[in-house]
């Protein structure tokens, strides 16, 4: 990505937008970046990143793996870097179409750049001229969250951060569902918080964590008291509502 950290605090504020994110129909965002005028575009007509983009569509949802990655080409200049990460609880058919659907858009949204990625409820895509694989995003960070305040803020604040953080331990030994772990707990009365946590499989454990604490720290500073939010980085994601969010 380029050197500029993104970090787009965005709110929730229409039913549209709101139906939006929960169907996974359009990106949360996209960004991107690299000279668009070099002639040293992945080859001619970027064969070699359409060829690796076309691939994650089958690659990503087969055996429910929900990731993808890898490389192409035979020059390093136009050799490009590229993983999907479909969310943990999402079926082989929904990450196929938001895979899908992440290609399209990002072709059309940063034609002739070096470097890319796209966020969508049910999925994340990026690409890079350079080798990213087993390394912390940490310029890649995109953090929403609910306008409407806790009633009582620091309890909420005390209960998500113990949620968050057994989920982040969780998700970074997870060994049945790599990287990935959701769940619950309970709040005043019969309410309750959900949550969830997730990692690119390309990360060792250590840094799995790592990426995860550093996003639980940015909600805590930006959604401090919020009712719901999210932080949607390059490398792992978090998220809490205090509806359920994640399929069975």
């Amino acid at each position: 990505m380029s050197s500029s950290t993104f970090t787009s605090s965005l709110y929730l504020l229409t039913s549209t937008l709101l139906l939006q994110n929960v169907l996974g129909i359009d990106p949360l965002y996209s960004s991107c970046s690299g000279n668009e005028n070099s002639t040293a575009n992945y080859g001619s007509d970027k064969t070699s990143l359409n060829v690796l983009m076309g691939s994650f569509y089958h690659l990503a949802p087969a055996n429910n793996k929900g990731f993808a990655l890898g490389s192409l080409g035979q020059n390093n200049q136009d050799r490009p870097y590229g993983l999907v990460l479909c969310r943990g609880d999402v079926s082989s058919s929904d990450c196929r179409s938001c895979v899908a659907n992440a290609t399209r858009e990002i072709g059309k949204s940063c034609p002739s750049r070096k470097v890319a990625i796209i966020y969508y409820d049910n999925c994340l895509l990026k690409y890079s001229n350079k080798d990213f694989f087993g390394k912390i995003d940490n310029e890649s960070n995109l953090c929403m969250f609910n306008v409407q305040n806790a009633s009582n803020p620091v309890v909420f604040n005390q209960k998500t951060d113990e949620l968050l953080s057994q989920l982040a331990n969780e998700a970074s030994y997870n060994t049945t569902k790599m990287y990935y772990a959701a769940g619950e707990i309970d709040l005043e009365g019969s309410k309750k918080l959900y949550g969830m946590a997730q990692c690119t499989w390309d990360l060792s454990r250590v840094d799995c964590k790592k990426c995860l604490d550093g996003a639980i720290g940015k909600l805590q500073s930006l959604a401090n008291g919020k009712e719901g939010g999210r932080v949607l980085g390059g490398s792992c994601m978090v998220r809490y509502e205090i509806y359920p969010f994640v399929r069975a």
